[in-house]
């Protein structure tokens, strides 16, 4: 366990000790324990003793475990909590004041970098040190992001040797390639830094005329598509890097680019769960950690709103029907498809409502602050209650304890530890 989590391990057992001490002093007052002592779950290695046919002893209380994620999020400040629910951009190459406020004072649970972020390997390395101890005063540490998809979206330094797209892994039909491809881009991840990746794309590429998927997608069919996705959310999952699967319930079929403007499917919920759910429903079952909802309007589904902030397409199908229990993150709210449509802390607020738990806003440090006073203000007059916050904290400290997450510094890399000789390798079967 690193020390970030080792020290709030410490507050855990602090608070359990406090806990223990306060309920014998009740027993012997006829007291019962305090209403506001840390929540403990039962042990399962822990079974009561079964009493012998000699002894009418009862049998010893279960031994308890406290739980982390409960302790973390019962010390949490609401600023804290708003904080945790906000994902943003950075402007530049280096740390600036702005971010820092955002990072200091509204206690922004993640950052994602795009490329223009990036300078050379010291100087990015560098940028994501500073980030990182800027959150040392935070209850838990940052996710850290990017899009690494391999073949157009691929941000990190040109120091790393290129990953194709995968429509190109697609082709190979071999989900032990696209399994590699998923441990590949965590290898490059973890020597950057980062914990989160916004990949793979599930989306079906099933619209010729379709302007922003094309090659990001595994294929045309939605076997391929799920096979091949899955093996690299696998992949990415099993070497230490957080998977994002994207963009639910499927950006396949639109022939607008929802970074420009609002997409219109007029399909119907038969037609999404017999084609675009199909990749998303078996990465739930495979245990995907966190799913991104698209900026796309349905109206035979939801008239009123896009998926990103519809409580039919996230609360009824996403959590509902296919019953995922993890991290919702929205696409990055200041898309046309929003930005131009709707306002974006009005549907930011909205997609809380909706049951989303990460609002990404990843351009525009005076949007990030307005989007976190939104949301604070909401609460604060009753429209969203506190309740429904800490459901979305508690599943994000969850993973960030899951992953054990960490702000310590990395070393700047050297050449020889990118994983290019083992990229090359796999580029040559492919």
């Amino acid at each position: 366990m690193n020390k970030f989590w080792t020290r709030r391990a410490g507050i855990v057992v602090l608070g359990l000790l406090l806990a223990l001490s306060a309920a014998c002093a009740n027993k012997e007052n006829g007291g019962s324990s305090p209403s506001d002592a840390p929540t403990f779950t039962d042990s399962p290695s822990s079974a009561p003793a079964t009493p012998s046919a000699s002894s009418p002893e009862p049998a010893e209380s279960p031994i308890v475990e406290p739980d982390p994620t409960q302790a973390i999020l019962t010390s949490m400040t609401l600023e804290q909590k708003i904080g945790q629910m906000l994902l943003v951009g950075i402007d530049g190459t280096e740390m600036d004041k702005e971010m820092n406020r955002l990072i200091t004072e509204q206690h922004v649970g993640g950052i994602i970098l795009y490329k223009n972020n990036f300078s050379d390997l010291e100087g990015s390395v560098r940028l994501v040190n500073e980030l990182k101890k800027a959150n040392e005063g935070n209850p838990a540490p940052l996710f850290m992001s990017v899009d690494q998809e391999g073949g157009k979206v691929s941000r990190l330094p040109k120091d790393f040797t290129a990953i194709p797209d995968a429509a190109k892994v697609g082709k190979t039909g071999d989900p032990k390639l696209a399994e590699e491809m998923g441990a590949l881009l965590a290898a490059e991840m973890k020597v950057m830094g980062f914990n989160v990746d916004f990949a793979p794309v599930l989306d079906i590429n099933s619209n010729p005329k379709n302007p922003v998927i094309g090659s990001r997608s595994f294929g045309n069919r939605a076997d391929v598509v799920t096979s091949m996705g899955v093996a690299v959310m696998k992949g990415l999952q099993q070497n230490g890097a957080i998977a994002v699967v994207k963009h639910f319930p499927g950006h396949g079929d639109t022939s607008v680019d929802s970074h420009l403007d609002l997409p219109v499917v007029r399909k119907t919920t038969e037609q999404l769960q017999a084609m675009e759910w199909l990749p998303f429903q078996t990465a739930i079952e495979s245990g995907v950690d966190a799913v991104m909802v698209a900026h796309i309007l349905f109206p035979l589904i939801d008239p009123d709103a896009p998926a990103s902030f519809s409580s039919i397409i996230i609360g009824d199908q996403l959590r509902g029907a296919l019953g995922f229990e993890g991290v919702v993150i929205t696409d990055d709210m200041t898309m046309g498809a929003i930005a131009d449509h709707y306002g974006i802390e009005d549907a930011a607020l909205k997609s809380v409502e909706a049951g989303t738990d990460i609002i990404l806003v990843a351009h525009g440090y005076d949007t990030g602050k307005q989007v976190y006073d939104k949301l604070l203000q909401a609460v604060r007059e009753g429209r969203v209650s506190e309740a429904r916050i800490d459901e979305s904290v508690r599943r994000i400290l969850a993973l960030k304890l899951k992953y054990q997450l960490s702000d310590a510094s990395i070393p700047v890399p050297k050449p020889e530890d990118l994983p290019n000789e083992q990229i090359r390798a796999w580029l040559e079967r492919l």
